[in-house]
């Protein structure tokens, strides 16, 4: 197995990959096109629910054969998830497919499930617990590639129950209940227990986590990959928008916490008022979606339609290659975006990314 970062790799960086159920296939395509770019090794990638199985697929793929083998093993999984939802209700009308909209919200199937979860929990519906997702990443997933792959760090986010804390699994102790844990929405699927303890999904406290690259890596630059929109113009109205939006605002709610934990210990290291030997400036970077993201509904995230996860992995080449021609060389040198304008609407200083 070939290892280790080759001198072409002239810049390196850390990935964190939000949730967002079939939208991660958005994901998908900004890691197909890093690591088609030989410039830019990956040092580890940090990830939740969806961004944790892309994390997982691409970790295997770099034990058997690095980038090309991540690139190819990243398409397999994504068309093994449309292979199994083919069998899903959960479906859109013909009408639907044919204008290319996405969202499942006029599914009968969809709608039937929408209400069903808010009257009755996964252990009434469920009881014996059953979950496809399982089969799917056993079948595809070799754990044991996962764990023995030296050339990439991984942090998986899961949130206990009980406590309410966020738990970052590295990636020797990654498992497929680690997995089915950071993507066990409370509402669909009981909570997933490891070693006495149980968890939901990880978006809840760490979505992705960002404090592992800071302890744990060497590398300095950390590029966000951000599927749920932190902003949104127009008040929603409807009980669904205000629900997806709720679940917006809950799901980057960490991810703001963390942010802002990052900026500080900058602007203390800017003033020399802590140790540089024992803190570094942080450079922050974001790939969104833009309005391609922002124009999808919660529903969307259960579409497993080969058109639209394929229409997702071109979106994210794009984003990734426009991103690359104009920030790749500010990697290891500055944020490409004002941090604190990710967190607040108030008293941000403009940086030389504005």
């Amino acid at each position: 197995m070939p290892q280790g970062r080759k001198p072409h790799h002239v810049k390196s960086i850390n990935l964190a990959l939000q949730g967002g159920g079939a939208h991660g296939a958005f994901t998908w395509g900004i890691l197909d096109r890093l690591f088609e770019d030989d410039r830019l090794w990956i040092d580890a990638i940090s990830g939740t629910s969806a961004g944790a199985v892309n994390a997982i697929v691409a970790a295997q793929g770099m034990y058997d054969g690095q980038a090309p083998e991540a690139r190819k093993a990243l398409h397999r999984f994504w068309k093994a998830v449309n292979e199994a939802g083919k069998f899903s209700p959960l479906q859109t009308t013909p009408l639907d497919a044919a204008f290319g909209n996405w969202s499942l919200d006029k599914s009968p199937a969809y709608l039937f499930f929408d209400m069903m979860q808010r009257v009755a929990s996964p252990y009434d519906l469920n009881p014996f617990n059953i979950n496809p997702f399982r089969n799917l990443i056993e079948e595809h997933i070799d754990f044991e590639k996962v764990r023995a792959c030296q050339d990439l760090q991984l942090f998986i986010s899961a949130t206990n129950v009980e406590t309410g804390r966020g738990r970052v699994f590295k990636r020797e102790d990654i498992t497929a209940d680690v997995i089915l844990a950071s993507t066990c929405l409370p509402f669909i699927y009981q909570a997933v227990e490891i070693d006495g303890d149980h968890y939901w999904d990880g978006g809840y406290m760490g979505n992705p986590p960002l404090v592992p690259f800071i302890n744990e890596t060497n590398c300095s630059d950390i590029l966000i990959i951000q599927i749920n929109p932190t902003k949104r113009q127009g008040i929603p109205k409807t009980a669904r928008e205000i629900l997806n939006r709720v679940n917006e605002i809950t799901f980057n709610s960490s991810l703001i916490h963390e942010l802002r934990g990052i900026d500080f210990v900058n602007q203390l290291v800017k003033k020399h008022a802590v140790s540089d030997k024992d803190h570094r400036l942080v450079n922050v970077h974001v790939m969104g979606g833009g309005e391609n993201m922002e124009a999808l509904d919660a529903s969307s995230k259960l579409n497993t339609d080969w058109t639209f996860l394929t229409f997702l992995f071109d979106r994210g080449r794009d984003v990734a290659s426009n991103w690359l021609e104009e920030h790749i060389s500010s990697i290891g040198e500055e944020s490409t975006v004002n941090i604190c304008s990710l967190y607040s609407d108030v008293g941000c200083l403009p940086t030389q990314a504005e």
